[in-house]
């Protein structure tokens, strides 16, 4: 399995996947310092009719800090997904068409070793490119306003983060498995903007005073679709936890800051049981499934 493992990143690096992704992490981090420094900039001329020693002060700062980080981690994670979508879509269908696997399988390696390499060589380097990006937003971000500081909730917002990669790439191997390679990355890449758009219904509906006749249809077809696809209902409970929400209720509000960014539900712990479940039983699934391949 180790082999495996290790096969999956050299071919991760020889097809400059990698290499293209460090790339253009570099062009958004340069795009999104000039966004923080923009909205530093605006914090610095409001600061000057506050006094630095008042508590408005620091809570300017900090809603400087969340909405910055808000704007950050909303297109980091299409950065992440993407990156775990298309190094796994063709992993399968893309190999056995080649004839990658028929020369392969025969060898004295089981079909569920392959598959478990391959999953932890994708899933290693996704969690480590997320925490490497993770970083990085969070020291952009500090260089132009307050940031969350509790150690305890920085790491569980990176694991909630970073928990994105497995699910996607569970899905996507097991797709690999039904679909071709081509079928696979296009309906990976709907059924992401399945959940996205699930998201966006959810945010949109709170940060307008809707009847609720109106609501109740737009937030049962949002909880649908975040039931399909859950990764961006985490990445609002990743955001949730980082700014430590149901603590800070009553002191700062931050969803009068963001906007249409705001996260006015945030997903439960049996949503994240129900993810959880879901990533394994995708998983499981691909194990069957590849098992019982005709290659």
């Amino acid at each position: 399995m180790i082999t495996i493992i290790g096969m999956t990143w050299k071919e991760m690096l020889r097809k400059k996947v990698m290499l293209l992704t460090l790339l253009m992490t570099v062009v958004f981090l340069i795009a999104f310092w000039f966004v923080a420094s923009t909205l530093g900039n605006r914090f610095l001329g409001i600061s000057t009719r506050i006094d630095p020693e008042s508590a408005e002060f620091l809570i300017e700062r900090y809603v400087t800090g969340g909405v910055i980080l808000t704007l950050g981690f909303f297109f980091g994670s299409f950065v992440v997904a993407f990156l775990s979508i298309f190094s796994s879509f063709s992993v399968i269908a893309g190999e056995a068409e080649q004839g990658v696997l028929q020369a392969l399988l025969p060898r004295p390696i089981p079909r569920w070793q392959w598959y478990a390499g391959r999953w932890i060589g994708f899933v290693s380097l996704g969690i480590g490119y997320a925490l490497l990006l993770f970083c990085s937003i969070l020291a952009v971000t500090r260089m132009h306003a307050t940031i969350p500081s509790d150690l305890g909730s920085l790491t569980l917002s990176f694991l909630l983060f970073a928990s994105v990669v497995p699910i996607l790439i569970s899905i996507s191997m097991l797709g690999s498995c039904y679909f071709s390679a081509l079928g696979n990355g296009v309906f990976m890449t709907m059924l992401f903007g399945v959940g996205w758009l699930g998201g966006m219904i959810e945010k949109l509906a709170g940060s307008f005073p809707l009847d609720q006749v109106v609501i109740k249809p737009l937030m049962t077809i949002a909880g649908v679709m975040s039931l399909l696809m859950p990764a961006d209902a985490i990445q609002r409970r990743m955001l949730a936890e980082m700014f430590n929400l149901s603590e800070l209720q009553g002191i700062v509000n931050l969803n009068r800051s963001l906007g249409p960014f705001a996260f006015n539900q945030v997903p439960s712990n049996a949503f994240l049981l129900y993810a959880a479940a879901y990533t394994l039983l995708a998983l499981l699934a691909g194990f069957w499934l590849f098992k019982r391949k005709d290659l």
